[in-house]
């Protein structure tokens, strides 16, 4: 863009009482950020922004600039993927504001807040509230299980709950379980670390061993829930895409009086033996109408791990869709050395 007068300009005053450095970010690395990210021209001088170019777009810079200082105030720090993801909301034109998305609280512990990422988060996390069972569908990385696990603790901490059920299918044991070495604990401990990582990110560590031991938070592979009605609990079905259907009715037949359900899965990571169906897979046509039951998609936009997750998701899902295959997929890998 030129710096042709005629260029329409519009000037955002940021208010005082808000630190420039916090909202430009360290060496104006955020406006920076912003600059690249919209068809304009932004200049900062003081607490005025000028922003030169397309109308629109300067409408949208100054929509994000009152967003970012909306969470400024809340006391939420910025960071650029904060600002990345609020840009990403504003250009898909919803109603839901990008400080209220960004800025919801779910859980606090030592200093660290969970709260959603992304609008996809936000719809599932509000789902979880609104719904007795709540399937949360969706690639890895994008806090399908750490979101639920947030829930559960926070509705545990409210009394709304007694006690805490994790759950997961030990799917590359199969029945071969009890041939294993060890105990039973260190049997099963391979396919149910990854919940116990996420809860020492939410509760105090020195306390997870007396409250595992009295109950309150039990964490056990699915078919040891065989048979029994789950009361008064949060449950929730991690890596769902590996039960069969007959599985999955036998996880949701288990709800009790006063309990909550959240299954999370990945349609595409089956590992199911013998091409079994998976019951994730099908259990949507099943129970689409059934009222209290949602479903809530998250996609690779949703990623929030490290930026090149979402990625490499991304990208994994364009090769799949179109059919794509390389030369070395199709024939093996080519020898490109001179022939001896």
């Amino acid at each position: 863009m030129t710096d042709d007068t005629s260029v329409p300009r519009h000037t955002v005053t940021i208010p005082t009482s808000v630190p420039l450095v916090a909202l430009f970010g360290p060496a104006d690395e955020f406006l920076r950020l912003i600059e690249t990210s919209f068809d304009a021209r932004i200049h900062a001088r003081g607490n005025e922004v000028t922003v030169a170019g397309d109308p629109a777009e300067a409408a949208l810079v100054e929509r994000l600039l009152d967003e970012l200082v909306t969470m400024l105030r809340t006391g939420q720090a910025l960071s650029a993927e904060t600002v990345e993801r609020s840009i990403s909301m504003l250009r898909t034109e919803t109603t839901e504001r990008p400080a209220e998305v960004l800025s919801l609280n779910i859980l606090s512990n030592r200093g660290r807040t969970i709260r959603p990422k992304s609008l996809n988060q936000k719809r599932y996390v509000d789902a979880i509230d609104a719904h007795t069972i709540v399937f949360g569908i969706g690639p890895a990385g994008t806090g399908k299980t750490y979101l639920a696990m947030a829930k559960a603790v926070q509705a545990l901490q409210a009394k709304e709950v007694t006690r805490i059920i994790l759950t997961r299918p030990a799917v590359e044991a199969g029945e071969r379980l009890g041939y294993l070495p060890g105990t039973l604990s260190e049997k099963i401990d391979p396919y149910l670390r990854p919940l116990y990582d996420a809860l020492h990110d939410m509760i105090d560590p020195e306390t997870i061993p007396k409250l595992l031991t009295s109950g309150v938070i039990e964490v056990s592979p699915q078919a040891f829930l065989r048979g029994r009605s789950l009361n008064d609990a949060f449950i929730i079905l991690d890596e769902s895409q590996n039960t069969t259907a007959e599985q999955m009715k036998m996880f949701l037949t288990r709800l009790g009086f006063g309990s909550k359900m959240v299954v999370t899965g990945d349609v595409s990571q089956v590992d199911l033996p013998g091409g079994a169906v998976s019951g994730l897979r099908v259990v949507q046509s099943i129970l689409a109408d059934v009222r209290d039951i949602h479903f809530a998609t998250l996609t690779s936009n949703d990623v929030v791990r490290h930026r090149l997750v979402g990625k490499i998701v991304a990208a994994y899902d364009d090769y799949e869709a179109h059919g794509r295959t390389r030369p070395e997929a199709a024939g093996g890998v080519h020898d490109r050395r001179r022939p001896q």
